[in-house]
């Protein structure tokens, strides 16, 4: 008796065990619909892969990072003196529209209001905004319609996080937090959310069809239901439904490149400053949509001694990288504090978008291809077109081993001329081998005519 009660109990362990893997194995309708739900909203975003991030506000004026009264412990009174001083004359979003559709760019999002909670919008629940310093401007006005004139998404950037609201509690990054003055006591939770809500509010009414809201950020026990999440979003989506949300209304460990659960908080993962080394997925394998945000030197906001810019090629293969995974690169500028876009920055935008400009069709629309990396670069792919992202040269050709009998043509992506091909060279029978090179003969070795990266374009036959 005693052995087959032990039996009976272990069978129903092991049966919970399996019901437990079956049930996380098999997601249930509703989470599809949800999932399916948003992967409909993020079909424009899935194809566009690359953006302009712009991070604009009173930090420029000390020119030491978005950070700056955070870092410095600073004040509200002592970072007055800055908000004073932003005056930009030189704020021009036109110019940096035209910059983002030189650069190959397919939609932007600027801050609206960053962590120090000054406004770039005529928000009528502050006087903590633009339009106290330059009276009848609105800055987001004028960037939503710029960009929109140049044919480009729009997106906004809102912090969830106030240095400056009295409400707001001391915790965090805040810059008081080691003034023992600065207690939490006589704070209002509640009276901060509804106008952090009543803000968002405001940017989804006010501005036309917004794209993109870009949240930031939630950490420790500040996140989901702290922000009235579930009623935030309702709102928004009552306002913009075809919107899409990235996910940092709640806080993933990894900055969200692992796999999670689709909650329906978002409808695209936010890694940071880095590049996952796998496609991001859910708990069921499913893809999800990404996009990793990235300085063009090492501060978001604008820095004066920051003269570390990445040059063309780290870019280029960045936005590759990241469309092989289904991908976006977010790429970040800050302008100066008048209001332009640092030299250095533009000149790097603008050598990318010569890349672009011939090879743009191996990004847009590409995603994963059916290959996995080849050790000379990447594949990125659209339907039957397989792109050959030749980045590392290598002697010799390269070898589609598999494929002799799966390609219907082989061309140089940026003049469309053939590119020489072979299934044998020097007595090699090996079946199966598709050697690529650029010309003939097909074992010798060549400069690539792109050193950044030279695309093949490789049509498949159906």
């Amino acid at each position: 008796m005693i052995s087959m009660l032990k039996l009976k109990t272990e069978l129903s362990v092991l049966f919970i065990i399996l019901s437990v893997a079956l049930s996380q194995a098999q997601p249930s309708t509703a989470y599809m619909e949800k999932y399916n739900a948003s992967m409909k909203r993020t079909e424009w975003f899935r194809k566009a892969r690359f953006g302009m991030f712009i991070h604009y506000g009173v930090y420029a004026i000390p020119g030491r990072g978005e950070w700056v009264q955070s870092n410095e412990r600073m004040s509200v009174e002592e970072y007055r003196k800055y908000v004073d001083a932003f005056v930009p004359s030189s704020y021009k979003p036109a110019a940096w529209a035209s910059l983002a559709k030189e650069a190959g760019m397919q939609y932007a999002v600027m801050t609206a209001k960053h962590h120090d909670g000054f406004c770039l919008f005529d928000s009528k629940h502050t006087d903590y905004k633009i339009s106290r310093n330059l009276p009848g401007r609105d800055f987001v006005k004028e960037y939503v319609e710029a960009f929109r004139a140049q044919g480009l998404k729009v997106g906004l950037y809102y912090s969830l996080i106030d240095w400056h609201h009295p409400d707001y509690p001391n915790v965090g990054n805040h810059p008081m937090r080691e003034n023992k003055d600065w207690k939490n006591d006589k704070r209002n939770w509640d009276n901060y959310l509804n106008y952090m809500h009543s803000q968002i509010k405001e940017l989804m009414t006010n501005y036309g069809k917004i794209d993109i809201l870009w949240l930031d950020y939630s950490f420790d026990d500040y996140q989901g239901e702290k922000w009235k999440a579930k009623e935030l979003i309702a709102m928004i989506r009552s306002l913009q439904p075809d919107i899409i949300l990235n996910n940092r209304l709640v806080f993933n460990e990894g900055n969200s490149a692992q796999k999670r659960k689709f909650e329906g908080y978002g409808d695209f993962e936010t890694p940071e400053m880095g590049i996952p080394e796998v496609p991001v997925v859910d708990i069921y394998d499913n893809p999800l949509p990404w996009e990793t945000c990235l300085t063009l030197n090492n501060n978001w906001g604008f820095s004066f001694n920051d003269n570390e810019w990445k040059s063309p090629e780290t870019i280029v293969n960045a936005l590759v990288e990241v469309t092989s995974k289904g991908g976006n690169l977010l790429l970040n500028v800050g302008p100066e504090p008048q209001g332009t876009i640092p030299a250095p920055c533009q000149a790097v935008l603008k050598e990318v978008g010569v890349w672009m400009k011939a090879n743009h069709e191996s990004i847009y629309g590409c995603g994963k291809a059916e290959l996995e990396k080849p050790v000379w670069g990447y594949f990125t792919q659209n339907g039957k077109a397989l792109y050959a992202h030749w980045t590392n040269p290598k002697i010799g050709n390269i070898n589609i081993k598999g494929y002799a009998d799966r390609v219907e043509s082989v061309t140089m992506l940026h003049d469309g001329k053939r590119a020489a091909t072979a299934t044998k060279w020097w007595g090699n029978e090996d079946a199966g081998n598709f050697f690529i090179n650029l010309k003939e003969p097909i074992h010798f070795t060549y400069a690539l005519p792109d050193k950044i990266d030279t695309v093949l374009k490789i049509v498949l036959k159906k």
